[in-house]
């Protein structure tokens, strides 16, 4: 129904001077779905304020909500081209005044929980970068056709949205930051199997697909309004550092269905893990942490392991954050589990002596599209050491790609057999009295034959690059032979 709308809206970006690529269209669709979607919110808040004889304090002041500057409609429901702003004066507005108010309710709010502080920070991140006035006229047009009314239409709009996420993982830049496989994100979800009531954390929260994701997951099992509202309100919890995966983050638990979601702008990695309070710990934490940065010395300083290691220093925090008896689920290089730095040895003793580590996931290559490392999952619950740990090596029998992502089916052995830990020829166990009390190396070894992993020589790869070369030139002076 809203598929064409979203088709619209891209083609009219695409002729956009100031929109450069998917992250660019994400971006602005954001900003302008956002302030729709308030407008539908604020007029549901009205009609009930009205019904229940209240009168409703709206939270735009009547120049900036959406029905007067965007869409102003005529006597016959239609748009009001003498009242819609166009061509410079509407860009003029947006830039000079629409911008500026909204960023102003950072200031007016009483907490950073609520829909004000949500308005001020998104539009003190976010710039218009729309330059035509024509264009953006033509963008609001379509963003007016979308409806927010019904559950049904929400659900098909936080469909397209994701797609548009998914297109920035594959659109370079560092896209892929932005988007985790959702099926993966299903099966790490069923794992670790939250409960109403339990509270959910992320605090590399990207897009927000682990949160949304977990929502999906526990909205069926809402049976009484008290359930609902404990959803919306006391379950999710996020951090993000980066402006415009903040901006999505919200927009996409918005359109999932948690109308002021608790996530906060910040560098996870900046605070204490010594600062860290019963108070602030979760029960579930469900997390794919960025790795490869590399961390100033004064951000090392919050952590008791040093590393540069980004990744390293989000499972600590991990660690930390977990309630007692609280289950994670979490995304890592599998360099990790057998790095022999110091800092990657000590935080697999941590990890193994503070948690039960009780199961691995070895994901194939090309799960994450355009990401060149191969990465595992960690499942454990913090409070007793480890025993035993179940691995399984995910083999999709195929090679991954963009045409060939992975699939639910894909996942759907390993969900099954995790419940018992059996053995398979894909999976095996390990007991922790068997792991080195030296190097506590957990690299994944299939004892039942499965592929070993030859690593090549870098001298191996440098000849083979030299040969590939020496083969281009001998082409290329082939081809100049023949002009």
């Amino acid at each position: 129904m809203f598929e064409q709308a979203f088709k619209n809206i891209d083609d009219a970006l695409r002729k956009e001077a100031g929109c450069a690529s998917e992250l660019d269209y994400t971006e602005q669709t954001s900003w302008l779905l956002f302030l729709k979607y308030l407008a539908a919110l604020e007029y549901q808040k009205a009609m009930e304020a009205e019904l229940e004889g209240r009168k409703y304090s709206f939270v735009l002041d009547a120049a900036y909500r959406w029905e007067n500057w965007a869409a102003p409609k005529d006597a016959h429901g239609k748009l009001d081209h003498n009242q819609a702003l166009s061509g410079p004066d509407l860009i003029d507005f947006v830039n000079g005044k629409l911008f500026p108010y909204l960023h102003g309710f950072k200031q007016k709010a009483t907490g950073p929980d609520t829909l004000e502080y949500k308005i001020g920070q998104i539009f003190g991140e976010i710039k218009n970068r729309i330059q035509s006035g024509y264009i953006l006229r033509d963008i609001i047009d379509h963003i007016d056709e979308l409806r927010f009314n019904s559950q049904a239409e929400k659900h098909e709009l936080s469909h397209l949205y994701e797609a548009k996420i998914k297109n920035m993982g594959n659109a370079g830049r560092n896209g892929g930051e932005y988007y985790t496989p959702r099926p993966l994100i299903r099966a790490m979800v069923r794992v670790v199997n939250p409960k109403i009531g339990e509270t959910i954390y992320d605090g590399a929260v990207g897009s927000a697909g682990f949160l949304c994701e977990a929502y999906d997951y526990l909205r069926p099992q809402a049976k009484k309004a008290a359930d609902l509202k404990t959803l919306q309100e006391s379950t999710f919890y996020g951090i993000e550092k980066k402006s415009l995966a903040y901006v999505i983050a919200i927009m996409n638990m918005i359109l999932h269905g948690i109308e002021t979601p608790n996530i906060v702008h910040a560098n996870t990695l900046s605070f204490n893990l010594a600062d860290i309070q019963d108070k602030d710990r979760h029960d579930v934490i469900l997390a794919n942490p960025p790795f490869g940065g590399k961390e100033r010395p004064e951000v090392q300083q919050n952590f008791p392991i040093k590393t540069g290691e980004t990744a390293f220093l989000f499972l600590q925090h991990f660690i930390k954050m977990l309630k007692a008896g609280g289950r994670a689920g979490v995304v890592i290089k599998n360099t990790f589990l057998s790095n022999t730095d110091n800092a990657s040895v000590s935080l697999r003793k941590l990890l193994l002596e503070s948690c039960d580590l009780y199961a691995i996931l070895d994901c194939p290559g090309g799960t994450f599209q355009g990401a060149g490392v191969k990465t595992v999952v960690l499942f454990f619950e913090k409070g007793a050491p480890t025993r035993k740990t179940w691995y399984y090596q995910l083999d999709p029998g195929r090679n991954m790609g963009k045409t060939n992502p992975l699939n639910d089916a894909d996942l759907a052995q390993f969900i099954e057999l995790e419940k018992t830990k059996t053995d398979t020829a894909k999976s095996w166990s390990v007991d922790a009295k068997t792991i080195d009390p030296v190097t506590f190396d957990l690299s994944v070894k299939n004892p039942n034959g499965g592929e070993a992993v030859v690593h090549r020589s870098p001298q191996d790869i440098m000849d083979e690059i030299a040969a590939l070369d020496a083969e281009s030139a001998e082409v290329l002076q082939g081809i100049r032979a023949l002009l």
